[in-house]
């Protein structure tokens, strides 16, 4: 067993070359291998998806692209690609790719979210929590962190606003892989090196991520037979509540109009939205008071994914109770009540109160990032008290989504984005 175990502690060895270079037409782009100078030695990244797989980072050094009368991001614009020593505060166990591919979806999130302190959970590279409100960022992270404690734990946290002593002292009561801000004040940095493995990186563009959501980067998507597909990446095209198209649709000569979602709504939409670009399809997000309720990722059918969504929504609301009253996770009531009568009724209580409140998804929003092609997903989010529904449209029954947020009581509202979002 001990042998499994330090796999995961063992750098992979680096066979890339220091530069590699990508030519379209006669446009030209260089990019060199990221390493950083950790215990006294050279190291690049830890390993790729699993230990046995090597892998390295590359970051743009020089070339532009442009394509259609479109600019790609530059050289300038580096991220996560453009970390250095002076930016990995703590190494911790030192980075493999699945930590910095979290932080970059973090980044791909937080990029139509600048307006508001807001942050960001990942797990597997989708987000398990995020939130944005006024207050400040400490309640964003405490929001996104409920939103799902389960998933949260091992996660990276990613946020566009200086971490204070507040911030970091919540952080400091969970384990969590990587901390990526755009600065740490002292006494907040202190704080957290005091968790050794934890990956600390303060990347100074996560302050002014409103410079990069317009401007495309070349998606590259390589196939099992070595072959590639290159696209735009996704562009967000919803920035704004006047952003979203009125949801209506024309049948048998008679037009089919939803309401329109009062302001509450429009600003969980809109949050929701942005979110909603970091997660893989076929996708469902429901949001609350500018956080994540539940998030459905990588289903296969449109109505299965709100089911599952629902499922989560219901069982992260179960341990949220569980953990506040009790002190121990759902999973380990559950197993601590099949033989503790006390127990059992502590889990028949939390799990009635559960059900009584619906997960907490009334007054909630749902966004999805593909049209729904029948109206039984709409009808199962309706009934768990969903109040806005933001989608992309153009379904042949769009006509019948839209009367089924009219025949609602009380009525639904429902706009469209006028854009798809997968993301495989």
């Amino acid at each position: 067993m001990q042998d499994l175990k330090n796999i995961y502690r063992t750098l992979s060895s680096d066979p890339f070359p220091k530069t590699m270079t990508i030519r379209l037409g006669d446009q030209e782009l260089l990019f060199h291998k990221r390493s950083w100078h950790i215990d006294g030695e050279d190291r690049g990244l830890r390993y790729g998806e699993n230990p046995d797989q090597p892998a390295a980072l590359y970051a743009l050094a020089e070339g532009t692209l442009e394509l259609d009368g479109i600019k790609f991001r530059d050289a300038g614009d580096g991220l996560v690609s453009a970390v250095t020593e002076e930016h990995m505060l703590q190494s911790g166990k030192h980075p493999g790719k699945i930590n910095l591919t979290d932080v970059d979806n973090g980044i791909n999130i937080l990029q139509y979210l600048h307006a508001k302190p807001a942050a960001v959970i990942l797990k597997h590279n989708n987000p398990c929590g995020a939130a944005w409100n006024e207050q400040g960022l400490e309640t964003a992270l405490k929001n996104a962190y409920w939103s799902d404690r389960i998933a949260a734990f091992g996660g990276t946290v990613v946020v566009n606003r200086t971490v204070d002593i507040a911030c970091a002292a919540f952080l400091g009561e969970s384990y969590f892989e990587v901390v990526a801000a755009p600065e740490y004040d002292p006494q907040a940095l202190e704080l957290l090196k005091k968790r050794k493995n934890l990956r600390i990186l303060r990347l100074a563009g996560l302050a002014r991520l409103e410079e990069f959501a317009g401007k495309p980067f070349l998606d590259i998507k390589s196939l099992a037979d070595g072959g590639m597909i290159v696209q735009f990446s996704f562009t967000n095209r919803i920035r704004t509540p006047q952003d979203f198209l009125p949801a209506k649709a024309e049948k048998d000569n008679v037009l089919f109009q939803a309401r329109t979602p009062n302001p509450r709504e429009m600003d969980d939409l809109l949050f929701a939205w942005a979110v909603e670009a970091g997660v893989t399809s076929n996708s469902v997000l429901f949001v609350r008071d500018g956080a994540t309720v539940a998030v459905g990722t990588g289903e296969q059918d449109r109505v299965g994914c709100v089911q599952l969504t629902i499922h989560k929504a219901y069982t992260k609301y179960a341990d949220w109770l569980c953990f506040t009253e009790q002190g121990i996770s759902l999973y380990e009531l559950q197993a601590k009540a099949e033989s503790d009568d006390q127990a059992r009724t502590a889990l028949d209580d939390i799990q009635s109160r559960t059900q009584l409140a619906k997960g907490g998804l009334p007054g909630s929003v749902l966004v999805s990032d593909g049209f729904f092609p029948f109206r039984d997903g709409v009808d199962l989010a309706v009934a768990q008290g969903v109040m806005a529904i933001a989608q992309p449209g153009g379904s042949i029954r769009d006509h019948e989504i839209i009367e089924a947020v009219n025949q609602a009581e009380p009525q639904v509202a429902m706009v469209f984005t006028g854009q798809r979002s997968f993301r495989h």
